[in-house]
Protein backbone atom coordinates (compact mmCIF):
# COMPACT_ATOMS: atom_id res chain seq x y z
CA UNK A 1 0.00 0.00 0.00
CA UNK A 2 1.11 3.19 -0.96
CA UNK A 3 0.76 5.79 2.23
CA UNK A 4 3.21 8.80 0.81
CA UNK A 5 1.84 11.86 -0.90
CA UNK A 6 3.91 14.64 -2.46
CA UNK A 7 0.93 16.70 -2.47
CA UNK A 8 1.73 18.50 -5.75
CA UNK A 9 -1.12 20.88 -7.50
CA UNK A 10 -1.28 19.05 -10.47
CA UNK A 11 -3.58 21.92 -12.13
CA UNK A 12 -1.18 24.65 -11.33
CA UNK A 13 0.19 26.58 -14.11
CA UNK A 14 3.63 27.71 -14.06
CA UNK A 15 4.48 31.22 -15.46
CA UNK A 16 5.96 31.42 -18.85
CA UNK A 17 9.58 31.86 -17.90
CA UNK A 18 9.93 28.08 -16.49
CA UNK A 19 9.22 26.59 -19.90
CA UNK A 20 12.52 27.79 -20.96
CA UNK A 21 13.95 26.73 -17.79
CA UNK A 22 16.66 23.38 -18.68
CA UNK A 23 16.27 20.11 -16.55
CA UNK A 24 19.55 20.94 -15.13
CA UNK A 25 18.90 24.48 -14.50
CA UNK A 26 15.42 23.57 -13.04
CA UNK A 27 17.15 20.55 -10.96
CA UNK A 28 19.77 23.01 -9.29
CA UNK A 29 16.65 25.29 -8.24
CA UNK A 30 15.19 21.93 -7.10
CA UNK A 31 17.96 21.54 -5.34
CA UNK A 32 18.55 24.43 -3.98
CA UNK A 33 14.49 24.05 -2.63
CA UNK A 34 12.77 27.12 -4.58
CA UNK A 35 9.31 26.62 -4.36
CA UNK A 36 8.51 27.25 -8.12
CA UNK A 37 10.88 24.41 -9.06
CA UNK A 38 9.12 22.31 -7.09
CA UNK A 39 5.79 22.88 -8.94
CA UNK A 40 7.55 22.87 -12.26
CA UNK A 41 9.31 19.56 -11.52
CA UNK A 42 5.47 18.35 -11.20
CA UNK A 43 4.06 20.15 -14.07
CA UNK A 44 6.92 19.04 -16.41
CA UNK A 45 7.37 15.08 -15.77
CA UNK A 46 4.38 13.94 -13.73
CA UNK A 47 2.08 13.27 -17.22
CA UNK A 48 4.91 11.01 -18.06
CA UNK A 49 5.13 9.24 -14.49
CA UNK A 50 1.27 9.04 -14.70
CA UNK A 51 1.62 7.16 -18.48
CA UNK A 52 4.38 5.17 -17.52
CA UNK A 53 2.35 3.63 -14.76
CA UNK A 54 -1.18 3.40 -16.22
CA UNK A 55 0.79 1.66 -18.97
CA UNK A 56 2.79 -0.92 -16.75
CA UNK A 57 -0.06 -1.14 -14.00
CA UNK A 58 -3.15 -0.96 -16.79
CA UNK A 59 -5.40 0.65 -13.86
CA UNK A 60 -5.47 4.29 -14.10
CA UNK A 61 -6.42 4.67 -10.72
CA UNK A 62 -3.58 3.09 -8.94
CA UNK A 63 -1.31 5.21 -11.46
CA UNK A 64 -2.40 8.16 -9.55
CA UNK A 65 -1.05 6.60 -6.21
CA UNK A 66 2.03 5.97 -7.62
CA UNK A 67 3.00 9.24 -9.20
CA UNK A 68 2.06 10.50 -6.09
CA UNK A 69 4.61 8.61 -4.24
CA UNK A 70 7.28 9.42 -7.41
CA UNK A 71 6.96 12.66 -6.49
CA UNK A 72 7.20 12.52 -2.39
CA UNK A 73 10.96 10.91 -3.33
CA UNK A 74 12.12 13.05 -5.62
CA UNK A 75 11.35 16.35 -3.61
CA UNK A 76 12.52 14.68 -0.40
CA UNK A 77 15.63 13.41 -1.89
CA UNK A 78 16.25 16.16 -4.58
CA UNK A 79 19.39 16.77 -2.51
CA UNK A 80 21.06 13.14 -3.31
CA UNK A 81 21.30 14.47 -7.17
CA UNK A 82 24.71 14.82 -8.63
CA UNK A 83 24.10 15.03 -12.07
CA UNK A 84 21.79 17.94 -12.60
CA UNK A 85 21.65 17.19 -16.08
CA UNK A 86 20.38 13.85 -15.49
CA UNK A 87 16.83 15.28 -13.89
CA UNK A 88 14.73 12.99 -16.16
CA UNK A 89 16.55 10.14 -15.50
CA UNK A 90 16.46 11.06 -11.50
CA UNK A 91 12.87 11.10 -11.53
CA UNK A 92 12.19 8.07 -13.64
CA UNK A 93 14.45 5.52 -11.79
CA UNK A 94 12.15 6.60 -8.64
CA UNK A 95 9.13 5.87 -10.78
CA UNK A 96 10.51 2.54 -11.71
CA UNK A 97 11.14 1.61 -8.28
CA UNK A 98 8.01 2.69 -6.85
CA UNK A 99 5.66 0.84 -10.50
CA UNK A 100 8.32 -2.58 -9.46
CA UNK A 101 7.25 -2.39 -5.93
CA UNK A 102 3.44 -2.43 -6.90
CA UNK A 103 3.85 -5.24 -9.41
CA UNK A 104 5.45 -6.84 -6.40
CA UNK A 105 2.68 -5.92 -3.85
CA UNK A 106 0.25 -7.43 -6.27
CA UNK A 107 1.53 -10.65 -7.52
CA UNK A 108 2.27 -11.61 -3.66
CA UNK A 109 -1.27 -10.44 -2.83
CA UNK A 110 -3.08 -11.15 -6.40
CA UNK A 111 -5.91 -13.31 -5.06
CA UNK A 112 -7.57 -10.16 -3.37
CA UNK A 113 -6.32 -7.37 -5.49
CA UNK A 114 -6.71 -8.64 -9.41
CA UNK A 115 -8.37 -5.42 -11.40
CA UNK A 116 -9.53 -5.41 -14.70
CA UNK A 117 -7.68 -2.76 -16.91
CA UNK A 118 -10.42 0.20 -15.86
CA UNK A 119 -9.78 1.97 -19.55
CA UNK A 120 -7.94 1.03 -22.94
CA UNK A 121 -4.32 2.20 -22.31
CA UNK A 122 -2.29 4.92 -24.60
CA UNK A 123 -0.58 2.83 -26.74
CA UNK A 124 -0.01 5.16 -29.44
CA UNK A 125 3.76 5.30 -29.11
CA UNK A 126 5.01 1.44 -28.15
CA UNK A 127 4.95 -1.04 -30.63
CA UNK A 128 1.59 -2.97 -29.27
CA UNK A 129 -1.19 -1.51 -31.33
CA UNK A 130 -4.35 -2.38 -28.84
CA UNK A 131 -7.60 -1.33 -30.32
CA UNK A 132 -10.07 -3.56 -28.30
CA UNK A 133 -10.57 -2.83 -25.09
CA UNK A 134 -11.31 -6.42 -24.24
CA UNK A 135 -8.34 -7.67 -26.57
CA UNK A 136 -6.61 -5.35 -23.53
CA UNK A 137 -7.78 -7.18 -20.83
CA UNK A 138 -6.90 -10.49 -22.20
CA UNK A 139 -3.57 -9.25 -22.38
CA UNK A 140 -3.13 -7.74 -19.40
CA UNK A 141 -4.50 -10.85 -17.43
CA UNK A 142 -1.27 -12.81 -19.32
CA UNK A 143 1.12 -9.64 -18.24
CA UNK A 144 -0.46 -10.86 -14.26
CA UNK A 145 1.05 -13.96 -14.85
CA UNK A 146 4.74 -13.17 -15.33
CA UNK A 147 7.08 -12.29 -12.59
CA UNK A 148 7.20 -8.55 -11.49
CA UNK A 149 10.77 -7.91 -12.69
CA UNK A 150 9.98 -9.54 -16.11
CA UNK A 151 6.80 -7.43 -16.84
CA UNK A 152 8.73 -4.06 -15.76
CA UNK A 153 11.51 -5.31 -18.55
CA UNK A 154 8.80 -5.98 -21.13
CA UNK A 155 7.31 -2.62 -20.45
CA UNK A 156 10.12 -0.72 -20.36
CA UNK A 157 11.21 -2.41 -23.72
CA UNK A 158 7.83 -2.26 -25.30
CA UNK A 159 5.57 0.64 -23.79
CA UNK A 160 8.27 3.34 -23.09
CA UNK A 161 10.17 2.28 -26.32
CA UNK A 162 13.42 2.17 -24.41
CA UNK A 163 16.72 0.24 -25.67
CA UNK A 164 18.30 -2.41 -24.06
CA UNK A 165 20.78 -0.47 -22.62
CA UNK A 166 18.37 2.18 -21.30
CA UNK A 167 16.32 -1.06 -19.63
CA UNK A 168 19.87 -1.83 -18.03
CA UNK A 169 20.42 1.06 -16.84
CA UNK A 170 16.87 2.17 -15.43
CA UNK A 171 16.29 -1.00 -13.81
CA UNK A 172 20.09 -1.41 -12.34
CA UNK A 173 20.10 -4.86 -14.20
CA UNK A 174 22.88 -6.19 -16.92
CA UNK A 175 22.23 -5.97 -20.38
CA UNK A 176 22.70 -9.89 -20.89
CA UNK A 177 20.08 -10.44 -18.01
CA UNK A 178 17.46 -7.75 -19.78
CA UNK A 179 17.82 -9.63 -22.74
CA UNK A 180 17.12 -12.94 -21.41
CA UNK A 181 14.01 -11.78 -19.54
CA UNK A 182 13.03 -10.19 -22.62
CA UNK A 183 13.48 -13.70 -24.32
CA UNK A 184 11.70 -15.33 -21.27
CA UNK A 185 8.47 -13.19 -21.84
CA UNK A 186 8.13 -13.41 -25.24
CA UNK A 187 8.59 -17.64 -24.93
CA UNK A 188 5.92 -17.28 -22.00
CA UNK A 189 3.47 -15.05 -23.45
CA UNK A 190 3.66 -17.21 -26.93
CA UNK A 191 3.08 -20.70 -25.11
CA UNK A 192 0.21 -19.03 -23.49
CA UNK A 193 -1.52 -17.22 -26.38
CA UNK A 194 -1.69 -20.46 -28.35
CA UNK A 195 -5.43 -20.58 -27.53
CA UNK A 196 -6.49 -16.64 -28.03
CA UNK A 197 -5.63 -16.22 -31.90
CA UNK A 198 -5.82 -12.22 -31.57
CA UNK A 199 -2.96 -11.96 -28.98
CA UNK A 200 -1.52 -14.40 -30.76
CA UNK A 201 -1.21 -12.22 -34.00
CA UNK A 202 -0.47 -9.14 -31.69
CA UNK A 203 2.69 -10.82 -30.19
CA UNK A 204 3.85 -11.61 -34.34
CA UNK A 205 2.99 -8.22 -35.26
CA UNK A 206 5.00 -6.55 -32.42
CA UNK A 207 7.75 -9.58 -33.39
CA UNK A 208 7.84 -8.05 -36.93
CA UNK A 209 8.47 -4.74 -36.21
CA UNK A 210 11.60 -4.78 -34.49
Amino acid sequence: MLTHAANPRLSLVAGSACRAVSDADLARALIAGNVWAIDETWIRFAPEIHLMATRALGVESEADDIVQEVFYRVFSRATTLREPEKLRGFVRSFAIYVIKSELRRRKARGWLSFREPEALVDMASSTLDIESLDLLRRFYRLLDRLRPRDRLVFALRNFEQMTVEEVAESTKLSTSTVKRSLEHVTNKLSLWSETDSDIAELLAAKGRKR
